[in-house]
């Protein structure tokens, strides 16, 4: 029995391990590499006398770095696959937890995160599209679900788990106990268990048997266009333009809904709750969404979703009590879950997956460096105008032209 028979109709599609797999790793990751940062904060403060401000500063090129490297990456990934890259990312973000353990200066912290910056390219989010995009196409959406619902909950896990680990073992050993936890989770699985492509196997994305190999190959040029060819043409630009105008708003928001909301005269532990609800509505929302997704096209899904984080910054603005704070939250952790789906989905779906980690590299630079900026610019324009209103005006802005963005996307008809 060949390879193809068996993931073509008798046995378990070897994306849908993977996948698996990566739900698992992307979860960990994220929790470790990003979720547990604002756990340690605090501790860190009092140990070390750095500000807030020096150590997010840290969190922060992090992340740009990440962003920087993410074209280099998804080359690599169209090149090569991700088994290498994602294991020895995987090794290195542990090494750089452990030294980030022993750190007793700003300069080493901040080497430190330059590094998990890298590691972060390599092994979060869009390596891990790239593999989806590369194995499945019809399933695509359902195996995009799968992933990131279960990575949906590394906050949930990673929050109050680094906390625990904190007030047990101390910020120190908490993060070897997060490093070791990072490499027993991480490395073995994405050594031992990615591959590059389904052909490998004798299979096609989704698991159907490969063509007859007396029949001619198909035309390479079908299956997309490279990044060069991509970035000559006006729909990659108005996709990139809405995505990073579209998470410029969200992280912002992210970030200072908890002050904002303090500082209109709801409690911490109210504004604390409201925050929390983004993360299980934007799990339940990427559910409905794939549910429904072949009666609308990816990119109407897109332009209405970021209408809607609009509709909510103006709830924000506009409709002040308990009730109005939470249906305006529903809407902004619904939009966050969804756009994380359809980012994936919609260079997918324009560009295929030959160049897939290419393009799609491409523009995680500008979307992640506008992740990168929201938090610090937001901050700023409080600072500047002192008070949130304005903020929350310009994010507002910044979600409609967005939507409006996706207006120059094809593939609005289904």
């Amino acid at each position: 029995m060949t390879a193809a028979t068996v993931g073509a109709g008798r046995g378990l599609y070897y994306g849908w391990v993977m996948a698996t797999v990566l739900a698992v790793t992307e979860t960990v990751s994220w929790g470790v590499l990003y979720y547990a940062f604002s756990v340690f904060l605090v501790p860190m403060e009092a140990e070390l006398g750095w500000s807030s401000a020096a150590l997010t500063g840290a969190f922060s090129l992090a992340l740009l770095v990440s962003g920087l490297a993410a074209p280099l990456v998804g080359r690599w990934l169209d090149r090569h696959g991700p088994r290498a890259l994602m294991t020895a990312g995987s090794v290195a973000a542990t090494l750089l937890v452990l030294a980030w353990a022993a750190v007793d200066g700003l300069l080493g912290f901040y080497l430190i995160w330059v590094g998990i910056g890298l590691a972060m390219a390599a092994t979060l989010y869009e390596p891990a599209f790239a593999v989806v995009a590369t194995w499945f196409h019809r399933e695509r959406g359902r195996a995009l679900l799968l992933l990131t619902v279960v990575a949906g909950f590394a906050s949930t896990i990673f929050l109050p788990l680094s906390a625990w680990l904190v007030d047990r073992l101390g910020w120190r050993g908490a993060l070897v106990a997060l490093a070791g936890l990072l490499a027993v989770a991480t490395i073995p699985p994405h050594a031992l268990v990615l591959r590059r492509r389904p052909e490998d196997l004798g299979l096609l994305p989704d698991g159907d048997a490969a063509p007859d190999p007396a029949l001619p190959p198909p035309n390479p040029a079908a299956d997309g266009p490279t990044l060069r060819e991509a970035v000559r043409r006006p729909p990659f630009w108005w996709l990139t333009l809405a995505f990073s105008l579209g998470t410029l708003s969200s992280v912002a928001i992210g970030v200072h809904l908890i002050p904002f909301l303090v500082e209109e005269g709801h409690g911490v532990g109210f504004a604390a709750a409201a925050a929390g609800l983004i993360g299980a509505t934007q799990v339940a929302a990427r559910v409905v969404v794939t549910l429904l997704a072949g009666r609308w096209s990816s990119a109407a899904v897109t332009a209405v979703v970021f209408a809607l984080e609009a509709a909510a910054l103006l709830l924000l603005l506009w409709w002040r009590q308990p009730a109005g704070v939470l249906v305006a939250v529903v809407f902004l952790g619904a939009g966050r879950g969804v756009v994380t789906l359809m980012r994936a989905g919609l260079v997918a779906e324009l560009y295929g997956r030959t160049h897939y980690g290419a393009i799609g590299g491409a523009l995680a630079l500008f979307t992640t460096g506008a992740r990168a900026a929201a938090p610090v610019g937001a901050g700023a324009a409080y600072t500047w105008a002192g008070g949130y209103n304005p903020v929350l005006w310009g994010l507002t802005v910044a979600s409609a032209l967005a939507a409006l963005a996706m207006a120059g996307v094809p593939g609005w008809r289904r």
